[in-house]
């Protein structure tokens, strides 16, 4: 429910002088401005029903502590007597022990005749005995029933009172049980509710039926990761942990679990949902579904067992994955991109191409994954202005400044991609003699012809002629304007162009008319890609 408790220390040393909260992560300014409540209370008070339930109502508006609707919480104060020896306090058990004896025996404090004191942390306390209630520390304070206790009353006393206890365990573990069990319910059906309202609302209405075939239960879920087993984590990132889990229809699935709640988590999971079951493309990781009875919704997709294209190409050693993979992988990933801009019915901008978003299956193929922060352009609109997210060292230029948003981000970062993978150097980290980025230098080293000095060697030694053409794709996509650089269909082509130019030919003409092609027009001239990387190569940056 977003609380943690901590008790209180009973130390030898004193009580605790000061309360100190401190947020761990403070990096994340949304999480960090959120109102935080503390407050200390006697244990166990607050898993008492209906107590969370009024925290958790409270918590969301605004919580005018001196007002008359302020929880009352109740505080247990447990004290003892200190005595002093030499002007320090006793810190010896059996000091205090001592000190305990002589005190019955001289009635000091412990005046009561029915009554004994018992060691503490620093110094001790009087008890009424056995059979005895009232004040131990008066005269005739500890009062009896004028009866003797005799061994065998005591006995069964012990007996019945041990058999009560049990059984009101028992039936205090039960009733505790049955509480829990229906809270959890509210919850889910709360959440449920909630979360399938937003939902609806996301998908498109002629779509809105698939909300209801998608539906996974919790139940499932927890049972296809042995209730999220730490040995069935995948690995995770900013939007959450994902498990690996088997469905009672036997699909291997991956399973996407929200880390934290934060309005922006739930958003992006049901902007994930929306944007994923609308689109069917073999390079682009299929959604099976997914579960609404938690706060955050937890999605789940199809398992991809072969790790990312970062894992694949940044491992240790001078080998990685061969150049002819390498090209194909990107060729897959730019035809996903351009079905996403073009083919679907409302475009979409993935927003996060990197290749840690691109997986890859048993045989290598790539499939684009985590859609949490794409966006819908519509079709009337150039694009749109949104709030700033993707990754800094792909994040296109004219995006992170003016916060306007169109389908060249994507072309962008998929340029920097382009360029990593010839260089498997990250863009982020990396930086020249000269001090500037890679992807400027990599720009530069193109229009001065001296790509053999950033070039992975693995691309050198395995790469055709085709290298400089493929470059001049890259430098295409990130140039600074975005009006400057190809769509990605036209680079869809180009790639394919230089994988095999006989079979681009056969295909030029139906390339040519296709309505997917889009040209760019200029206020003052058009360029085609070839003529782009002739200026490249002639002006550089």
């Amino acid at each position: 429910m977003g609380c943690c408790q901590a008790r209180i220390s009973e130390s030898t040393n004193g009580m605790p002088k000061k309360l100190v909260f401190k947020w761990v992560d403070t990096s994340n300014s949304e999480i960090t401005t959120m109102s935080v409540f503390m407050f200390i209370a006697e244990e166990g008070w607050i898993d008492q029903p209906g107590v969370a339930d009024t925290l958790v109502q409270q918590g969301s508006g605004k919580w005018n502590q001196t007002s008359a609707d302020a929880i009352k919480n109740p505080i247990l104060l447990q004290w003892e007597v200190l005595l002093l020896h030499n002007g320090s306090s006793s810190a010896n058990v059996s000091s205090r022990h001592l000190d305990c004896q002589r005190d019955v025996e001289a009635r000091q404090l412990c005046k009561s005749k029915h009554s004994h004191c018992e060691p503490g942390n620093r110094g001790y306390s009087c008890q009424c005995n056995h059979g005895y209630n009232g004040n131990p520390y008066i005269l005739e304070g500890c009062k009896g029933d004028g009866k003797k206790p005799f061994k065998g009353r005591s006995i069964i006393t012990g007996v019945v009172s041990g058999a009560g206890l049990i059984l009101l365990v028992l039936i205090a573990y039960f009733v505790s049980y049955k509480v829990k069990h229906q809270r959890a319910q509210m919850l889910k059906r709360k959440y449920f509710e909630q979360n399938r309202g937003q939902l609806l609302q996301q998908l498109v209405s002629q779509r809105a039926d698939i909300a209801e075939k998608m539906i996974i239960t919790l139940e499932e879920l927890e049972k296809a990761t042995n209730n999220f087993d730490k040995a069935r984590e995948l690995g995770g990132g900013g939007h959450g942990t994902v498990y690996k889990g088997i469905l009672s229809d036997l699909h291997v699935v991956a399973i996407k679990k929200p880390k934290m709640v934060v309005q922006r988590e739930i958003d992006e999971f049901i902007n994930e949902v929306a944007i994923l079951s609308q689109i069917n493309h073999r390079n682009v990781v299929k959604l099976y579904g997914c579960c609404l009875e938690t706060e955050v919704p937890m999605l789940v997709y199809e398992f991809i067992s072969n790790g990312t294209l970062y894992d694949h190409l940044h491992v240790e050693g001078p080998i990685s994955l061969s150049w002819g993979d390498r090209l194909r992988i990107a060729i897959e990933t730019a035809k996903s991109l351009a079905y996403l801009h073009s083919t679907t019915s409302t475009p979409i901008i993935h927003r996060d191409i990197k290749p840690a978003n691109i997986l890859l299956d048993d045989t290598l193929t790539a499939k684009v994954a985590d859609f949490g922060a794409s966006r819908y352009v519509p079709l009337e609109k150039s694009g749109l202005t949104t709030m700033v997210q993707g990754t800094l060292g792909y994040l296109d230029p004219v995006y992170f400044y003016t916060w306007h948003l169109t389908e060249k981000s994507d072309v962008y970062s998929f340029g920097v991609m382009l360029i990593e993978m010839m260089t498997r150097k990250k863009p982020f980290p990396y930086m020249a003699s000269e001090g500037s980025g890679l992807v400027a230098h990599f720009a530069t080293l193109f229009a001065e012809g001296s790509l053999m000095h950033i070039l992975d060697p693995q691309v050198m030694s395995e790469g055709s002629d085709k290298i400089e053409e493929i470059a001049g794709i890259a430098v295409a996509c990130v140039k600074l304007r975005g009006e400057d650089r190809p769509t990605m269909r036209q680079v869809e082509l180009r790639l394919e162009a230089a994988q095999s130019p006989k079979a681009f030919e056969e295909n030029a003409d139906v390339a040519e008319n296709s309505p997917l092609e889009c040209r760019e027009e200029s206020t003052s001239r058009q360029y085609s890609m070839e003529e782009e990387y002739i200026v490249s190569a002639r002006y550089p940056r």
